[in-house]
């Protein structure tokens, strides 16, 4: 089986279980999992709520001010969310659990208005 055909395999999966989340929505906390096991020491099982922030993190890093309204286009609007997501992603055997894990470690992380409401640091050049 080729990538693609992988690919498409998975997505199929995914589509078969009804998620209420755009596909991107699955592709992005893949990549956010990346994101944060690139950001730690050693590479390790990290908890609900460390993925839920780091999925926040993520988000205003790729699209800065619209990671809220991005967000809530592909469906996820609370890190409930995220949770339902990663628990789909191991039904379809793309990510494994720990003993303990439960999509109840994303309930109430943090509120994504308060979260992604603040003052966003501009990256670009300052003064000219």
């Amino acid at each position: 089986m080729n990538e693609l055909q992988f690919a498409d395999d998975v997505l199929a999966r995914i589509r078969a279980r009804n998620a209420p989340y755009h596909e991107r929505a699955f592709l992005f906390v893949l990549a956010t999992i990346e994101y944060l096991q690139s950001r730690l020491d050693v590479r390790r099982h990290v908890s609900g709520a460390e993925l839920a922030w780091a999925c926040r993190d993520f988000a205003r890093e790729q699209f800065g001010l619209l990671a809220e309204p991005v967000l809530a286009h592909w469906g996820i609007t609370r890190t409930e969310d995220f949770g339902r997501i990663v628990f789909t992603l191991v039904e379809v055997g793309l990510l494994v659990t720990q003993p303990g894990d439960q999509e109840g470690d994303f309930e109430r992380v943090y509120d994504f208005a308060d979260a992604f409401g603040d003052v966003y640091r501009w990256s670009g050049v300052r003064g000219a």
